[in-house]
């Protein structure tokens, strides 16, 4: 064992003080020579920048710490750019990837002439969120868990230039390596990767390997699995209360994505890396709880829903079109959201029932499993925003009691045209999705959750950095349809 991995087999990782003076203490005892701050942007991507320890004390949670928001995706125009950052001493732990020992501290971001909260700070729209719950009386608490897929290719190559483009990916797992003198074998078919043993399954222990980094870091996991496609995996953490869940699932990403690299692999959380394979999803489970009580059962409710769950099912399904701009946010993931590879397009609901875009989970008879789970979104999501928007739309079904379309227990995916008619799917890009977002966002204001200043410059940005960008640039198989033309 080397120092450094002495040294961080010493270390306390987490710890359960809400203070400063235990922040600091835990930084005190752990040893820790730097302290890493970070926060995320409105896209959803972890920014960060670091202090020595001797530099990072209790008046850091007082006064805040500078950085420029302007250079920041989403955020403060150059005329405006100083920003505030305020450590939450809640969030506080031991990084295992770096040789220095490193603390490493959430925050939320201040405004340093009001010192008001700021509107686009994605982790104070979630917490909105949990308030406006609790002063609905709906209820008190929220939980979500979300299922987040993620694949891990050897290499991942691309290029995008005026006079051409192209990607590449490669995976020892794969089938289309089987005819190469390199193959190691025991290749995955496409659609062929749901929980096979080794050595099919190569990535077991790199996965492992995940669990246990992410146990360091305070996440409680259940399991992880191989998934359907070549290369594909899924770990699932414990759920957890809305902000805090997405505080984890940000670490989660964080450990997938330096135990990928450290393993010399590649993780993406793009929704549909592959043509012709399944892509990675990240179904929602949602329950409201109110006094210790679920909010979501009735024994004789259709499969053990509440009225209110049912509403929470209407909401969603009434505002899936514009929910999806924040649940489902890039171009790629509506090459995912697609019939044919068990992708969630069908707005209705039904239990067990996989290819409806909400399951109501049956695998336990307690009133405390009751749940609903939400199939669209993906991992490309910003948590705080996607859980803030899903919890708005499911207030607003109950509030409205709005009924959603009647359960259909069949195979959706297997229906004929008949009984096709009137069920509605999920939208076909993202640039529709923006535009339903902009037409339904009413829901989304109440409690002053969302703002009009965060929704109008999330979707500018989409508009012009996403969907134009892409929509501008010749495809390589617009090259196979045409040249010849």
């Amino acid at each position: 064992m080397s120092a450094v991995e002495e040294i961080q087999a010493m270390r306390v990782n987490t710890y359960d003080g809400t203070s400063p003076q235990e922040a600091i203490r835990f930084i005190r005892d752990n040893g820790a020579q730097i302290v890493d701050i970070r926060f995320t942007d409105l896209l959803g991507t972890w920014q960060h920048f670091s202090l020595p320890a001797t530099h990072f004390t209790e008046d850091s949670f007082v006064d805040g710490l500078p950085f420029d928001g302007s250079s920041i995706r989403g955020f403060q125009s150059i005329n405006e750019s100083d920003m505030l950052l305020m450590p939450d001493p809640a969030t506080m732990f031991m990084t295992p990837f770096t040789a220095a020992p490193t603390a490493v501290v959430i925050c939320d971001v201040e405004d340093p002439l009001t010192r008001q909260r700021y509107s686009r700070d994605p982790r104070y729209v979630a917490s909105k969120a949990e308030q406006y719950l609790r002063s609905s009386g709906i209820g008190d608490t929220c939980y979500f868990g979300p299922e987040a897929e993620f694949f891990l290719f050897d290499k991942i190559l691309f290029d995008n230039q005026p006079q051409g483009s192209f990607y590449k990916l490669d995976s020892v797992e794969a089938h289309w390596t089987s005819g190469e003198d390199t193959s190691a074998g025991f290749t995955i078919k496409p659609k062929g990767g749901y929980y096979p043993t080794a050595p099919v399954d190569k990535l077991q222990d790199v996965r492992s390997e995940m669990v246990l980094r992410m146990m360091d870091i305070g996440i409680e996991v259940e399991m992880q699995h191989h998934e359907v496609a070549v290369a594909q995996c899924e770990i699932d953490m414990k759920f957890d209360t809305l902000k805090t869940m997405a505080d984890k699932l940000m670490k989660y990403k964080y450990v997938v994505k330096n135990v990928a690299y450290i393993n010399d692999l590649i993780a993406t959380f793009m929704p549909k890396p592959l043509f012709g394979d399944n892509g990675s999803g990240m179904h929602v489970h949602q329950s409201i709880w109110k006094n210790g009580e679920t909010q979501m059962y009735d024994e004789i409710g259709y499969a053990g829903l509440s009225d209110l769950s049912r509403w929470y099912i209407g909401g969603l399904l009434k505002h899936a079109p514009a929910l999806l701009a924040f649940c489902a946010p890039t171009t790629n993931s509506y090459r995912r959201l697609v019939p044919g590879y068990e992708a969630p397009i069908n707005l209705m609901y039904s239990q067990r029932n996989r290819s409806a875009c909400i399951r109501i989970p049956m695998v336990s008879k307690s009133p405390k499993a009751k749940r609903i789970e939400f199939r669209a979104p993906d991992p490309m999501a910003n948590p705080y925003l996607a859980f803030s928007a899903l919890l708005m739309a499911g207030i607003d079904g109950i509030q409205n009691r709005i009924e959603p379309p009647k359960p259909l227990d069949k195979d959706l995916y297997e229906l004929p045209p008949l009984e096709r008619v009137g069920i509605a799917t999920t939208p076909g890009s993202l640039r529709a999705t923006l535009q339903a977002l902009m037409e339904d966002n009413e829901f989304l204001l109440k409690g002053d959750v969302f703002t009009k200043d965060l929704i109008d410059t999330y979707v500018s940005y989409k508009l012009v950095h996403e969907c134009d960008a892409v929509d501008l640039r010749p495809h390589p198989f617009e090259f196979y349809l045409y040249a010849d033309a």
